[in-house]
């Protein structure tokens, strides 16, 4: 928000953020620097020291986090995470006054945000699913796209703290419908991050050098801009964590299962899957991009003492 837009300090709604990993921890300097009263809470409190020392106030419960907010937000790692956020002992659920505003970030299914926001509802709660696409680029220029399920009201409520977070917001529907949306995307972003380690190795099998295989790869229409920053990891052979294996593992996970209960066939994603599922057993903490190396090692291109 720019100084002309940004309401009075006392005007902005209370904000509890849970989750402080390594996407919640920028929304919420992104969210302290637009000058929101900020609560947060992270089951390891170490990572909210930052957060603490940037103006933050700390919360020992999910429960009292929600009592002392307007709006909560979370970004959390996996589906059981969220429900237990939200539904648990001491969870939002059982502090967030009537009128509170909740939206969960995460990735996580359909079934789950649908749970969740008819259990909040009783409570006379609302509830946005609103994941997101993008990465800690994209998080810390609020560049990210939001893909938003639930009533249209809560979302106009919502989209002034939206947008500090992101560049689009766009609603997809009712509740479970932003998470449908984004697993529509990742289904994407996995299966064709396969497509180019599989292009990749056929080149350097077929002779191509290396560096200019993938400097002619960077100039292509057909590579997609987020997969031109994973060349950079091929070149230097390194795999640094922005979207981890691990992450990319779990929501395989949930695509597979919503096309098994719709019977939807995905071939080329199920393969991504197993793939990922090979590079996670060995080196969970690194990139999604490091499968492109377990297949440089199965076509014999790169050694496997790597």
């Amino acid at each position: 928000m720019s100084a002309e837009t940004t309401p009075p300090r006392d005007a902005l709604p209370r904000l509890g953020f849970i989750g402080l990993g390594t996407m919640g921890s920028r929304m919420c300097q992104r969210l302290l620097a637009a000058d929101y009263p900020l609560t947060v809470f992270n089951r390891t409190r170490a990572r909210a020291d930052p957060l603490l020392s940037q103006g933050a106030t700390w919360a020992s419960t999910p429960k009292e986090l929600a009592a002392r907010s307007d709006v909560v937000l979370s970004s959390l790692s996996n589906d059981a995470a969220v429900r237990g956020m939200y539904l648990g002992h001491n969870g939002v659920g059982e502090g967030a006054a009537p009128g509170t505003l909740c939206l969960d970030l995460s990735t996580a299914a359909p079934d789950t945000a649908r749970q969740i926001a008819k259990a909040l509802r009783a409570r006379d709660v609302a509830m946005l699913d609103a994941p997101v696409s993008g990465s800690v680029p994209q998080v810390e220029s609020g560049s990210l796209v939001i893909f938003v399920g639930g009533e249209e009201s809560a979302l106009e409520s919502a989209s002034p703290l939206l947008s500090v977070l992101g560049k689009t917001t766009l609603h997809m529907g009712g509740n479970g419908m932003g998470a449908t949306m984004k697993l529509v995307v990742n289904a994407l972003l996995g299966s064709s991050l396969q497509t180019l380690a599989e292009a990749i190795v056929l080149g350097e099998r077929a002779g191509l050098e290396k560096s200019r295989l993938l400097d002619a790869l960077g100039q292509t229409a057909v590579v997609a801009p987020n997969h031109r920053v994973k060349l950079e990891n091929v070149a230097h052979e390194e795999y640094p964590a922005a979207f981890s294996l691990q992450l990319m593992h779990k929501d395989f996970g949930l695509i597979m299962a919503l096309a098994h209960r719709l019977a939807v066939a995905m071939p080329a994603t199920a393969v991504a899957d197993q793939m990922c599922a090979a590079e996670v057993a060995r080196h969970h903490q690194e990139d999604m991009s490091a499968t492109i190396e377990l297949m440089e090692e199965l076509a014999g291109t790169l050694p496997t003492t790597h």
